[in-house]
Formats: structure tokens, C-alpha cells, sequence
């Protein structure tokens, strides 16, 4: 799949997130990149940035934190485009649940991991 084919695959599963997982994002930015930067294949998102539990320590005028979403790595663990459509479905939520402080431990036990 293209790159341009999978960012809309992205956008698409993020229009299909509930309104209040989404509503609460604040200085968000969503990024569809094609390998993490080590280059391997076991990465399928990144949430770089401050946890709203952490936004003590944020000040005025940071930058966007960013939800990142790989593409290579999810075309490469997904046999078929529901599969896909799937797993960047959970990548997504995975990620925002980090914005929102749950770390993957409790994403592991929540089935989100």
C-alpha cells in the first residue's frame, strides 16, 4: 500500500475514534512516517510529548506533542486490509491512551497492547 493510500487509512480509522477519546486532545499532531528512525519493523506507533498527567510541567508555547503512526511496520505484520484497518485502529487508541497517562501496562490489561 502507498503512502498516500495508508494516510488516508489513518484518518479514516481516526474519524472512526469516539468523539470524547478525541475531543480532549490538546496540541496534538498526528503523523504518518514509514519506519521508525532505528529503521525496524516492531514499532507500530510513538506518542512523543507531555501526558495530560504530566502537564504540570508544560508550559506556553510548546510544541505539538505527536502521535506517530508507522506505516512499513503495519503493512508488514497485517495479511489483509480489514487486518490493517484493525491494528492501525488499536495503534491510534494505543497511542492517544498514552496522551492521556496509561501506560502499557494497564493498556495491556485493557487489550489495547
Amino acid at each position: 500500500m502507498d503512502a498516500a493510500r495508508f494516510e488516508q487509512l489513518v484518518i479514516d480509522e481516526l474519524d472512526q475514534l469516539p468523539d470524547d477519546m478525541v475531543e480532549g486532545l490538546d496540541n496534538v499532531v498526528f503523523v504518518v512516517e514509514d519506519r521508525p528512525e532505528d529503521g525496524t519493523l516492531d514499532l507500530l506507533g510513538l506518542y512523543e510529548g507531555w501526558a495530560l498527567t504530566e502537564r504540570d510541567r508544560y508550559g506556553v508555547g510548546e510544541l505539538p506533542d505527536r502521535i506517530v503512526v508507522y506505516r512499513e511496520p503495519h503493512l508488514a505484520a497485517c495479511e489483509s486490509d480489514d487486518e490493517l484497518r484493525a491494528e492501525v485502529h488499536t495503534t491510534l487508541v494505543h497511542e492517544i491512551a498514552h496522551f492521556y497517562g496509561i501506560d502499557d501496562d494497564r493498556l495491556h490489561e485493557l487489550g489495547w497492547a
